[in-house]
């Protein structure tokens, strides 16, 4: 894994939220999806951990957003479970940890379905609790939006899973967890595509680079 990425460990990574602004929409929802490789040099997805996160203090919530992705606040369920970001970026970080050190990486780099909006989000959560050691890379990241639009033609996660031959079930979209477990298959099937086509064999051998 750390030679296929270059000391990077993907870990994909969604983000439900109660609006568009980073710095003072509530972060509601994360979940990650640390990745794996095998013998045969395939991806494969990791457990999921996921949390629901009560609002930070102060933070902006749009009816607009709840309508979209269909998170109750006041559910019995969420006021049961929910955890503060602090606790729910320490829960995500500590299995990130261990799996970049297992498989003798560096730091970990987000994969995510429009990347930008997930990685900003976090970071602001990130600094909200001044976390010093983050183990995502502060600013790269791999969209798997662009990945799909190259590689299926589609941009919208639903239809590059269908492309990709991934169930996708949209009553279930729009939460953390069911979206980082569909984006984990997609960016999973992108890589392990363009392996068997002989793409990362074929640049090892243009740079003189042995195959682990």
């Amino acid at each position: 894994m750390a030679q296929r990425f270059r000391g990077y460990l993907p870990v994909v990574v969604d983000i439900e939220t109660g609006g568009f602004n980073a710095a003072t929409d509530a972060l509601l929802e994360i979940a990650a999806v640390p990745l794996t490789i095998d013998e045969q040099g395939n991806l494969l997805p990791l457990e999921t951990v996921t949390f629901h996160i009560e609002p930070f203090e102060g933070a902006n919530v749009e009816q607009s957003a709840l309508d979209f992705t269909g998170i109750d606040l006041d559910s019995a369920f969420r006021k049961q479970v929910a955890v503060s970001e602090r606790e729910a970026l320490d829960g995500i970080f500590k299995p990130v940890r261990k799996t970049i050190k297992s498989h003798g990486c560096t730091r970990a780099i987000l994969v995510g379905h429009n990347a930008s909006f997930d990685h900003g989000f976090l970071n602001a959560a990130i600094n909200r609790c001044a976390i010093k050691r983050n183990p995502f890379h502060p600013f790269s990241s791999f969209d798997t939006a662009t990945l799909s639009a190259l590689t299926y033609g589609q941009t919208v996660l639903a239809r590059a899973c269908q492309a990709a031959g991934i169930e996708f079930d949209n009553a279930s979209a729009h939460s953390a967890s069911y979206d980082t477990e569909r984006t984990a298959e997609l960016f999973c099937a992108i890589v392990n595509r363009f392996k068997d086509l002989g793409g990362w064999h074929l640049a090892l051998k243009e740079q003189g680079v042995d195959e682990p």
